[in-house]
């Protein structure tokens, strides 16, 4: 038996208004019980929450456990001017020349933490590719459902862009492609698929062991995506990187599936878009990491949605003939 993190707990002269300033740190909220004065205060983090406790003692020393953060979405130098203006300090700072190291800053009541590089700016600086991981599952998902949803549309048998399957087929497809994903994780195999049985609704419709319930309608339909999407997440997340497993493309890592499981949903959901007249256009960021990872050869267009459609012979690229007969890279870029 084991046991989790339920919270990372800090002392503090007041709980409300230290766990205030960093719900702006971490752009999380807090706990919907919370109010000024109270003497805990829950910062509901992804990963484990902050728990701040009032206290009658004062800081007086180094803290032996400090918190270190990086940034999403902005450079390490721009994230510590923020973390300044939000009332923080500059304790000390260890940023070299070459734009490596990191700053250490107090919050309000002297508790030290330290801001590091955020995964894109440490890939920059190295020359290196940023990986796909398990939060780019999510994230792929999320923005399907979330886009996916916005149709007025009732009757989602209508084709699914330039594919022979209606966009409820393709979603099912979908859910049944991240499934499997999940499950060669699940049972890890070099020499076939875990032996469930697929099979069509009809001919010509795809050959799927997952298929959504029509008396739930198109909301039952994405939560089924949600729920497989929410399946490999954790697979990919949990699985050990040398962990590999039997895919028609090559034996692959759990990386080679998320970025797997990415394309899927980014391009699916193109087609579905495209059958439902919603508009659709994932990150550009994004679209690089699995470009990166399973199309290792493709252009380096600035457009990199455009690219993976064209990698996916779903669309034209300016001075390159149209795709039409594709596989990605699903071995280890190593192999």
């Amino acid at each position: 038996m084991t046991s989790l993190v339920q919270h990372i707990t800090i002392d503090s002269a007041d709980a409300y208004e230290l766990a205030l300033f960093w719900a702006e740190v971490l752009g999380s909220p807090l706990a919907d019980d919370d109010f000024p004065g109270d003497p805990e205060a829950l910062v509901e983090a992804p990963g484990a929450a902050l728990l701040f406790v009032t206290v009658a003692e004062p800081k007086r020393a180094k803290n032996r456990v400090h918190l270190d953060v990086r940034p999403e979405d902005r450079t390490r130098d721009e994230e510590v001017e923020r973390l300044l203006a939000l009332g923080a300090t500059l304790v000390a700072d260890h940023r070299k020349p070459n734009g490596r190291g990191w700053a250490t800053l107090a919050d309000p009541e002297g508790n030290e933490f330290c801001v590091e590089c955020g995964a894109a700016e440490r890939a920059a600086l190295s020359g290196t590719r940023l990986p796909v991981t398990a939060d780019d599952v999510t994230l792929a998902v999320r923005l399907a459902v979330d886009a996916l949803a916005q149709s007025p549309a009732d009757d989602w048998r209508v084709p699914a862009g330039s594919l022979t399957w209606n966009c409820w087929e393709t979603v099912e497809h979908l859910s049944d492609d991240l499934f499997a994903y999940a499950v060669q994780l699940g049972k890890p195999s070099s020499e076939g698929e875990v032996p469930y049985r697929w099979a069509p609704e009809r001919e010509g419709g795809p050959w799927n062991a997952i298929f959504a319930d029509p008396a739930a309608g198109t909301a039952g339909l994405l939560t089924t995506l949600e729920a497989s999407g929410a399946l490999l997440t954790a697979m990919v997340r949990t699985a050990s990187p040398d962990l590999r497993s039997y895919h028609s493309h090559g034996v692959s890592d759990p990386e080679g599936f998320a970025g797997m499981g990415v394309v899927e949903t980014l391009v699916h959901t193109h087609d579905v878009a495209a059958g439902l007249s919603l508009p659709w256009a994932p990150p550009q960021d994004l679209c690089d990491r699995v470009l990166a990872r399973l199309f290792p050869y493709a252009p380096d267009d600035d457009d990199r949605w455009a690219v993976l459609l064209w990698s996916t012979g779903r669309a034209d690229l300016p001075g390159r003939a149209r795709v039409t007969s594709w596989k990605w890279h699903g071995a280890p870029l190593d192999r």
